[in-house]
């Protein structure tokens, strides 16, 4: 705040004098390819007016000069790293039509953060499966947060968020575990009939997230099971009974019941199914 006390009887002409208060990085490190913002703070500047930035090494060398505009004595903008940089860079501005000058601090540079090969332990997941989560990274601190985001994946980009796992970097990886569920009813998911499409089962992906950088993991799929008794007409269990299971992806798979009339199938795909009751004469095996 700045106050002028004086007579409130008599004409007074102030000049306000214009100034920059503060020049800031969004943080104090960042790597090679990383995106940062610089903020320029000033005082009594008028809207619109040009501020230049120039970037440079440690060493005073210049890496890069952009334009950008105060609004509401305030400017900011995004840079990204580049390979050019060295140990630390920093920032000039300049507002050449006030004659005022400022620098920031300098912005220390790391070597290159990374993660890949995120990864799901595997392919398919099972009612009740303990799903292993990870990633490789590389340049990152022993210790620092990690978050595994996962989504239901949907064809149309919709996707459905599950849950967040939070983890941290330990010997160059980050890790995590899942307890797999799937909480809706099997019989809504659409068949291959009922979808232009086609049949698309419930399949998940996670991304994982440090800092400013993520990666994203290839599908996992949801494999379900049946299990039920085969009866005849009288309500006895059919043993050794032929059947056919239609399955919601329009296959169709055959199969006997065995000496109480069970039908045990594993590795299915979820949704709605129906089975039929064939004879041991229509050359079913």
């Amino acid at each position: 705040m700045y106050e002028y006390p004086r007579p409130t009887d008599v004409v007074h002409r102030i000049e306000l004098e214009s100034a920059i208060d503060k020049v800031v990085w969004d943080r104090s490190v960042a790597s090679i390819g990383e995106e940062v913002e610089f903020q320029v703070y000033t005082r009594f500047v008028s809207d619109g007016s040009e501020a230049k930035i120039k970037v440079c090494n440690s060493n005073g060398r210049k890496l890069d000069e952009l334009s950008v505009n105060i609004y509401g004595n305030r400017c900011r903008g995004r840079y990204i790293i580049t390979d050019k940089a060295r140990d630390n860079i920093y920032y000039e501005v300049e507002l050449r039509s006030h004659g005022l000058k400022g620098r920031s601090e300098d912005l220390r540079i790391i070597p290159q953060r990374s993660i890949t090969n995120p990864r799901w332990s595997q392919q398919e997941a099972r009612r009740g499966d303990i799903v292993g989560l990870s990633a490789d990274v590389t340049n990152f601190p022993e210790g620092v947060g990690a978050r595994f985001v996962i989504y239901e994946h949907d064809a149309d980009g919709a996707h459905d968020l599950i849950t967040e796992i939070k983890s941290w970097v330990a010997d160059s990886k980050v890790e995590a575990k899942w307890a797999y569920e799937y909480h809706e009813d099997t019989d809504e998911i659409p068949t291959h009939q009922e979808t232009e499409r086609g049949y698309n089962p419930p399949e998940y992906f996670f991304k994982v997230i440090i800092g400013s950088k993520e990666a994203q993991s290839d599908l996992l799929r949801f494999k379900d099971w049946i299990e039920l008794t085969l009866t005849d007409q009288t309500g006895a269990p059919a043993p050794n009974q032929d059947y056919i299971l239609h399955l919601p992806d329009n296959q169709q798979k055959r199969g006997r019941s065995d000496a109480q009339g069970v039908v045990r199938e594993r590795d299915i795909p979820p949704g709605p199914w129906w089975i039929e009751m064939v004879s041991s004469t229509s050359g079913s095996s």
